[in-house]
Order: structure tokens, then C-alpha cells, then sequence
């Protein structure tokens, strides 16, 4: 054989003659080496004096079963990315072995397509070394050296050679998001689409049309094709952000697309093929809603094969610093400007504060008070932070929150509550000084610039 031909070699494992036959006819047209095993004793021999790229595993063997190999390559030859071949509709197997530590799953009978995407993946993350680098490169990186912050940076990479669905949790604003997009960077799709969606911001009569596409005039307003959320990340990595709010007859539909691999289209008269990774989140406890009998059992274990839960900005304040300063860097270099210091008092405030908004409460903080500060350096009334949440000169405890107050922060969110104070009070202002920018700017204690900035962030221009 020449050099193309065996730069890659995959160990198959089934007692089945005829489908070790198919496997191998397979991948030989794909120009790949393929050695074969009928136990799982012949299997862990080959292992031990061969390098392989891959393996594909049956799960019921003579000797053991698949399991049994999982597990072994997972502590032998954990480089080594390896696929279970399991029964059709047998998804207790395939959920089992993906949490053992399998790459992927393949259903019997076993789709040539898929078996073709599945291997493609594999040989990929076998030639991505540096996934971790290309993540950082485009600015995707968890800021924190906290053990909290460590265990999950090291279950990110773990779980990006894996093409198991993950359950991503964890309050609003603890980087749910940056940490799937992570995984998808430092993965074998780095190279394919990431398409994020938010399941609570589609009306739910419009959901199906825009997770799996419309064929034309199959519904009023439908005038031409358009494709769907899962064929434009066919390749790729599908976030599906909130999953906690999609309609229960969507989730069905979502349960079959995942298990199948396939779609159809509204209107379509057959299925579409597709390769999709499934990353899921939301800040709202899906257990509890599995009970409440509002989100399906089915599907939460489906979309749950691997839970990776966030911790708040609360668990981690040793964070904080590091976190401010880097804020502060980035904020600067948008604005054009060189990084504000921090006054003590406002130093020591940003480290009592509770962050009900997690990180991205902080980000808006300092955001804000960048814009409000004079002369280079953040004061404590920059930061507008809540009376409440400040400091006590006296050591007693701080002020409990007005009922009114606590009322609005519970029904907009702090952020957005924050927000609407600050929107009410430069609108004031304006309306004072009869729309004169100067004269507001001077009243509310900030330049002219720094104003157009709020007006311009809070869209009131």
C-alpha cells in the first residue's frame, strides 16, 4: 500500500462476518487501513501493537462487550476516539457507551453516509493537537484561575473530542454560550458552522419552519425553500440556547431529529440526511421542569449525556480581580482610551458586590462606569451599584432592598432594572435642560462624550 493509503488505519470489532465486511469495503474506498477483531481479546491485542485512528466497536461480543472496550481504550489509549455499533432505537446502549467515553454511536443497520461523517470527524480530531490555541486565537478563552474555573477549562477539552450531546447549566451570565462555542473551537467540526439559537425568542408557530427549513408554499408566506437551523450547521455544532423553552410538540420533533439523523422539512415529502453535534443550555432547572411534566423525560436524557454545570461569579470572587482588569483592557481599547484605575472604595465594592447578573453584570458595570469616570479613575459612585450591595462604614449589615425594588429587579432582572434607572434617569435630564446635550451632561456629572456613548449603548439617540 502506499503512504495515502495507510496514513490512517481503523480497528473494527464485530463477530459478524458480513458486517466487517461492509465496514472495511467502506473505509478502504475512503483510502484507510482496516484491521479486524471478532472478541474483544483480539481487540485489546491489536491495541496494544498497532496505532489506530479509530475504532468501531459491536456492542455485543463473544467475549464481553463494547463497553468493556470503551473502557479499556479509554484508560489504554485514550487518544484512541472509538464508536459503538449498537441495535436500531436502542438509545439506553448508545447514551451508556457516549458516557463511558465513546466518540459516537452507529445505529445497525448502519447508514454508509453516517458512517462516512462519523469517520471523517474522527480522523479530524486526530489532526487538531492544537484546538485549545485556535480557541484562544479567536478570542474564546475562560478568564479565571479559581478550581472551579480549572475544572471546567479541563472538562471542555475533554468533552470537545467527544460528539456526545452536553448539557451546558448554570445561572444567566455565567458564559454558557462562550463555553459551547469553546467546545465546537477545539473540536473536529473548528472548521465547520456553529449556529446558536435561542428556543425562547422563535414564536412556536414558527419553530419547526426554522429548526428544519420549509419547502415553497407549503404554508401561507411560504414563497420559496428556505433552509433550516440544522441544515445550515450540517457539519458543525448546533447550540440550542434555552432548550428549557421549546413547545412540547417540538420536542418530539427535536427528540426524532437527533436520534435519526435526519430532518424533514415542512412540506418535504422525505427526510434530510444531517451531521449535526447538539449543545444544549438553560438557566432554568430542566429536572425540575422533566417533573413538572412541562419538558420531556426522553429528551432530557437524550440532550443530557453529559451535564457541565457553570459556576456563579458568587462561587468564584477570587475571579473577580482578574476579571475586572481584563473588562477594563477590552473596554478601553474600544473606546479608544488607556484602561481607568480603580479608586479602593470602588475596588472594594466590586469585590463585596453579589453579581446576581454573574459575569456579564460585571462587564456592564464597569462599562458604565467607564463611561461616567473623570480623570482616569473609577470612583464608588461610577460603579451606580445598588445602596444595598455597598459596603457598611459601620460593619453592621447592609440595608435590606425597598419591596417595590425588589419587586422590579425580580420581574426585569437586575441588568435590565439597572438599565431602565439609568435610561429614566438621563431622559430627566434631557428633559430639563430642553434637549441640550451639553447642559445634561454637565448636570448628570459626566462629559459630553461619555454621554453620546450612554445615549448611543441605551439607544436613545
Amino acid at each position: 500500500m502506499s503512504k495515502t493509503e495507510t496514513r490512517h488505519r481503523v480497528l473494527i470489532v464485530d463477530d459478524e462476518p458480513d458486517i466487517r465486511e461492509l465496514l472495511a469495503l467502506t473505509l478502504s474506498r475512503m483510502q484507510l487501513a482496516c484491521d479486524e477483531a471478532e472478541t474483544v481479546q483480539e481487540a485489546t491485542t491489536l491495541l496494544a501493537s498497532h496505532s489506530y485512528d479509530l475504532c468501531l466497536t459491536d456492542m455485543r461480543l463473544p467475549d464481553g462487550n463494547g463497553m468493556d472496550l470503551i473502557r479499556h481504550i479509554q484508560s489504554c489509549h485514550p487518544c484512541v476516539p472509538v464508536a459503538m455499533i449498537t441495535a436500531h432505537g436502542n438509545m439506553s446502549s448508545a447514551i451508556e457507551a457516549l458516557k463511558a467515553g465513546a466518540f459516537d454511536f452507529l445505529n445497525k443497520p448502519v447508514e454508509l453516509q453516517t458512517l462516512r461523517d462519523l469517520v471523517a470527524s474522527a480522523l479530524r480530531l486526530g489532526e487538531r493537537s492544537d484546538g485549545e490555541a485556535q480557541g484562544a486565537e479567536q478570542g474564546l478563552t475562560l478568564l479565571g484561575a479559581s478550581a472551579a474555573m480549572e475544572g471546567v477549562r479541563q472538562m471542555t477539552r475533554k468533552l470537545a473530542r467527544s460528539q456526545a450531546p452536553v448539557y451546558i447549566s448554570g445561572e444567566s451570565g455565567t458564559g454558557k454560550e462562550l463555553v459551547a462555542r469553546m467546545i465546537h473551537a477545539q473540536g473536529p467540526r473548528a472548521d465547520q458552522p456553529f449556529i446558536g439559537v435561542n428556543c425562547g425568542a422563535i414564536p412556536a408557530d414558527l419553530m419547526e419552519s426554522e429548526l428544519f427549513g420549509h419547502k415553497r408554499g407549503s404554508f401561507t408566506g411560504a414563497y420559496s425553500d428556505k433552509e433550516g437551523l440544522f441544515q445550515a450547521a450540517n457539519g458543525g455544532t448546533l447550540f440550542l440556547d434555552e432548550v428549557a423553552d421549546l413547545p412540547l410538540e417540538m420536542q418530539v420533533k427535536l427528540l426524532r431529529a437527533i436520534q435519526e439523523k435526519a430532518v424533514r422539512p415542512v412540506g418535504a415529502a422525505a427526510e434530510q440526511h444531517i451531521d449535526v453535534r447538539i449543545l444544549s443550555a438553560t438557566h432554568k432547572d430542566l429536572a425540575a421542569r422533566v417533573e413538572a411534566g412541562e419538558f420531556r423525560e426522553d429528551l432530557f436524557y437524550r440532550i443530557n449525556v453529559i451535564p457541565l454545570h457553570l459556576p456563579s461569579l458568587r462561587e468564584r470572587p477570587e475571579d473577580i480581580p482578574e476579571l475586572v482588569a481584563h473588562f477594563l483592557r477590552q473596554l478601553a481599547e474600544e473606546m479608544g482610551i488607556r484602561p481607568p484605575r480603580l479608586s479602593a472604595e470602588a475596588e472594594q465594592a466590586l469585590l463585596a458586590h453579589r453579581y446576581c447578573g454573574n459575569v456579564r453584570e460585571l462587564e456592564n458595570i464597569l462599562e458604565r462606569a467607564m463611561t461616567l469616570c473623570d480623570d482616569g479613575e473609577i470612583a464608588l459612585a461610577d460603579l451606580q451599584l445598588p445602596t444595598h450591595n455597598l459596603p457598611s462604614n459601620g460593619g453592621g449589615d447592609a440595608p435590606n432592598v425597598s419591596a417595590d425594588e425588589e419587586t422590579q429587579v425580580s420581574r426585569m432582572g437586575l441588568e435590565a432594572y439597572l438599565e431602565s434607572v439609568e435610561k429614566r434617569i438621563i431622559l430627566d435630564a434631557l428633559k430639563q435642560t430642553r434637549n441640550n446635550k451639553t447642559a445634561a451632561a454637565k448636570q448628570l456629572g459626566i462629559s459630553f462624550r461619555a454621554l453620546r456613548y450612554r445615549l448611543k449603548k441605551l439607544e436613545l439617540e
